[in-house]
């Protein structure tokens, strides 16, 4: 396996653990993408471990150009950062896998195995975050329709306004928005403003007027 650590005293802890199962072996070590990319290691190791948060070169950018040089590497993403953007974007590059640092060594041996088995070892947080967003994103059947007032509103607040800004424009105060902003998130079934902007896409109350469910 190749690995890519810009921390010298982790890169040699990670060393130093992988090299005492003798199923292990690590062919690679680098201390950034650059320094991997120059090397072209990616015929010699069947499993990549590579931080994202590298200095130059991303290890987001490095699992693709990884990838792109030997399309059946695996990548396994190991590092600090759990919010969705970063998961997502290094499983967009082609990671199979995404570890957060302070992790079990029991536990990255087991991720490592699993995803030469095939699987896409997640750290029960991403896993978790990976689920909420999946869940976000499948539109239940609506509990009502939005009105028309109601999409004129949801229309604005897509452009960003603030509720007194939308008050102005309808010529209602920022409280009565405000009343219809949480009807309008109780008839999406959406937690907040982002979420209730991608069910409105989902459900076409976004689209132009000729193609809105009102009309149809």
């Amino acid at each position: 396996m190749i690995v890519v650590e810009d921390d010298p005293r982790l890169l040699e802890n990670l060393t130093k653990v992988l090299a005492r199962r003798e199923d292990f072996q690590v062919v690679a070590t680098f201390g950034s993408a650059e320094a991997a990319l120059a090397a072209d290691p990616w015929h010699s190791g069947e499993v990549l471990i590579s931080d994202i948060d590298l200095p130059g070169i991303s290890g987001v950018d490095l699992i693709a150009k990884a990838r792109e040089a030997n399309p059946k590497l695996l990548p396994l993403a190991y590092t600090i950062y759990e919010d969705r953007d970063t998961v997502f974007a290094a499983l967009k590059a082609g990671a199979f896998g995404y570890l957060v640092k302070g992790c079990s060594a029991e536990m990255l041996e087991s991720s490592i195995r699993e995803i030469v088995r095939g699987g896409a070892p997640m750290s029960p947080a991403i896993a978790r975050r990976l689920l909420d967003r999946f869940l976000e994103d499948v539109a239940p059947e609506p509990a009502e329709a939005l009105s028309p007032r109601e999409v004129e509103l949801l229309r604005l607040v897509a452009e960003g306004l603030l509720y007194k800004e939308i008050g102005e424009q309808l010529g209602i105060s920022p409280h009565t928005v405000h009343t219809h902003i949480k009807n309008i998130y109780g008839k999406l079934h959406a937690t907040d403003r982002s979420h209730a902007l991608r069910r409105a896409r989902m459900l076409g109350y976004l689209d132009p007027p000729d193609n809105s469910p009102l009309n149809t």
